[in-house]
């Protein structure tokens, strides 16, 4: 058997469950895109239908579909969920994470840094 691709706390699978039976949706859509200091930031969206490529993780009564763009920035990662007087959010305990801006918000992989590396240093 495979690892699981993303693996979720109760408190983030408890979460999205609320989530998903507010807004009556099948499943929420986890991808990466280009912004932040570092490179990249997780997106979090809603989703009726799988898309042929998307991977679909099903983890403590939930489903998340994966982005097959984000797929090798989050391989292993965990999901948690924080909800306390300073903050409510989804937190991302990423293994591929070669980096992380101060704020937190964007984050970078060993594939991402080497892709700058490449596109900044191709003419030297």
């Amino acid at each position: 058997m495979r690892k699981q691709v993303l693996s979720l706390s109760e408190a983030a699978a408890g979460r999205i469950r609320q989530l998903l039976d507010q807004r009556q949706r099948s499943f929420l859509k986890l991808g990466v895109k280009a912004r932040g200091c570092n490179g990249l930031s997780y997106t979090l969206n809603y989703a009726d239908d799988k898309g042929k490529f998307d991977e679909l993780v099903e983890d403590k009564g939930v489903k998340i579909l994966i982005d097959p763009k984000a797929l090798m920035h989050v391989i292993g990662t965990k999901m948690d969920f924080v909800d306390d007087k300073l903050r409510s959010e989804f937190i991302f305990v990423n293994p591929n994470s070669a980096g992380q801006c101060g704020c937190g918000e964007s984050f970078m992989t060993m594939s991402s840094s080497e892709a700058a590396k490449r596109a900044g240093g191709s003419g030297s």
